[in-house]
């Protein structure tokens, strides 16, 4: 087997593809961030591209964006991802934590972390969604609107939010959070929607990371005044319903397995749970 190290963004899809396209679904974390990054290639200071070829094969696959954390593909076999993850440590090994889908992505943490001398914990538990097509819903008050440059203090306020809220390492995210509306608000791919009742918005989702024939919606946030009234359920319903009509052939998210309200909401709009992955973060022992 040997490893590639590409240079880039359109290096590394051309590479690693065959490999990716096969379950999008599953893979559409490291295919969404490299279909970003061909569009936007300074979005990241540094980043770093692993596939591991075998018989002129893709057979693993990953990568990495400063500050965050390494992403996995599904490897073909476990020998590919021993391949893989020797020349991460050898190229990475300061890496802060990994994401992947499970099985493989247990095994990934156990290598990594012990090559490194480090503990390995579970930082967050994800379901990892694909919808097709959209059921109808119950509708409530209010429409749905893009959101624009004049909604950008109320989406700074209410990323914020959410990033205190959902993730387990907020402020990575809310150091680029400038830089994240800009990329955005510029790219075909990407985006938010509001939904508004009586004219005051009250939910927002956002939409990015576009795959060969898909793409993620996500994140998706309502303050707590305006929880419980099905805002959230409408608006990712109209959002994936217009995405489908650009021309995706599927639309994808990833849900908190602890929060059992989100979990149902998605799946009562039509989104089916294909495979759970796992966020691993690494301390000193």
């Amino acid at each position: 087997m040997e490893v590639l190290r590409p240079d880039d963004a359109p290096s590394f899809l051309r590479l690693a593809g065959p490999l990716l396209e096969r379950d999008e679904a599953r893979n559409q974390l490291p295919l969404g961030i490299a279909g970003t990054l061909s569009e936007h290639p300074d979005t990241y200071d540094l980043v770093w591209f692993w596939v591991v070829v075998h018989q002129g094969a893709p057979v693993a696959a990953a990568l990495r964006t400063e500050p965050y954390n390494l992403v996995l593909a599904d490897p073909s076999s476990r020998s590919a991802l021993d391949a893989l993850l020797e020349a991460i440590i050898q190229d990475d090994a300061a890496l802060p934590g990994v994401v992947g889908n499970l099985p493989h992505i247990g095994t990934a943490a156990s290598i990594l972390s012990t090559a490194t001398r480090r503990e390995s914990e579970i930082a967050l538990a994800q379901g990892v969604y694909e919808l097709t097509a959209v059921r109808e819903v119950p509708r409530v008050p209010g429409t749905a609107r893009a959101a624009t440059p004049e909604d950008r203090e109320l989406l700074i306020a209410w990323l914020t939010a959410f990033s205190y809220e959902a993730l387990p390492q907020p402020d990575h995210d809310l150091a680029r959070l400038e830089q994240t509306l800009d990329t955005r608000f510029s790219s075909e791919g990407a985006g938010f929607w509001l939904w508004e009742d009586e004219g005051r918005p009250v939910s927002f989702s956002g939409y990015s990371g576009p795959t060969p024939t898909g793409i993620r919606i996500g994140p998706v946030y309502t303050p707590p005044p305006h929880r419980r009234r099905g805002y959230a359920t409408s608006l990712v319903a109209e959002q994936s319903r217009w995405l489908l009509e650009r021309g995706h052939s599927s639309c994808f998210l990833f849900t908190d397995l602890s929060n059992p309200t989100s979990n149902s909401i998605y799946a009562a709009i039509g989104y089916r749970r294909v495979c759970e992955s796992m966020e691993y973060r690494f301390r000193d022992a």
